[in-house]
């Protein structure tokens, strides 16, 4: 069974070890925000944040490499990480990033997937390689080729919670959600081409700019499960014809500077939820916590 170090010490090697950054989705932009849930979302939950106060936020907008010099322009799958601040110190975060479903089912899996797409001349062996032995990676490559886009801004790009949650409302009725990030501005990407031209850093130069004339809009839809279907595999496409409902809007309204800072290390993890708000059996979810734990530990000790 795969352990945490094995996979922290699989992703390092490919993208070196950097020390004092996250293993992958190293080089990010921290803004800060209000999220606040609509009386729709509100009914699926008892969780805190989803009681139509107005709830401090923090996002990571980011890269998915590991490597923080890595230009903007090179196709990559892009993160939004969110943290809901809730009273008396309590949080709960929101993972979610381009790709809208995972290629693979298991953490050892997924482990693979990151040797097997490491450029170079191997690559052409490699990857068909690796799609053989897990050919449930292959129906994933379409949405996969189109999540690396290089886009407009950070602010144009849907983004994909990937992992299926059970929400328990007020009466103790659970059912399983999927949510996904929709931006207000629209979908908007640009050619490998309009993106080098706007240089190595173009989406952290352009997302402040962009603030400066005002809030982002996200709004988080909330797509309902019906029986039956597979909420603990996170390969699973998400369906059209499933109930989907306006959860709570999201205003990002300017980067913050004054975290992470001071020896401050933020973590958004999944796995990190509040009353009303469960886990499924997903294993690449489960494995998530403590990956993350490893991979902070690293970060404070440069091990």
């Amino acid at each position: 069974m795969l352990t945490p170090q094995q996979a922290l010490d699989a992703i390092n090697a490919r993208f070196g070890r950097q020390e004092g950054h996250r293993a992958l989705h190293a080089k990010g932009i921290l803004c800060s925000g209000v999220f606040t849930a609509t009386a729709q979302g509100g009914a699926l939950t008892r969780a805190a944040h989803m009681r139509g106060e107005p709830v401090p936020a923090l996002v990571r907008f980011s890269n998915g490499s590991g490597d923080p010099a890595e230009p903007d322009y090179e196709p990559d799958v892009r993160g939004m990480a969110t943290k809901l601040e809730l009273p008396g110190g309590a949080a709960t975060d929101i993972v979610a990033q381009t790709i809208p479903r995972f290629p693979v089912r298991t953490p050892e899996a997924f482990i693979e997937s990151i040797a097997a797409t490491q450029p170079g001349a191997a690559l052409a062996w490699r990857l068909p390689l690796f799609l053989a032995r897990h050919p449930e990676a292959l129906p994933s490559l379409p949405g996969t080729a189109r999540a690396l886009r290089p886009p407009l801004s950070f602010a144009t790009r849907r983004y994909y919670a990937i992992h299926a949650f059970r929400w328990i409302d007020e009466e103790g009725t659970a059912r399983h959600v999927r949510y996904r990030w929709v931006p207000d501005a629209g979908e908007h990407m640009l050619s490998a081409r309009e993106a080098r031209r706007r240089g190595r850093d173009y989406l952290f130069e352009e997302l402040p700019a962009r603030l400066g004339k005002g809030p982002v809009r996200f709004t988080l839809e909330l797509q309902i499960a019906a029986p039956g279907d597979p909420v603990d595999d996170p390969t699973a496409p998400w369906r059209d014809d499933r109930e989907t409902v306006r959860g709570a809007a999201l205003e990002v309204t300017g980067v913050e500077t004054g975290r992470e800072s001071g020896g401050e290390v933020l973590v958004f993890d999944p796995t990190n939820v509040v009353d009303g708000i469960e886990l499924t059996d997903d294993p690449i979810l489960r494995f998530r916590e403590r990956a993350y734990t490893e991979s902070v530990q690293r970060r404070l000790t440069g091990g």
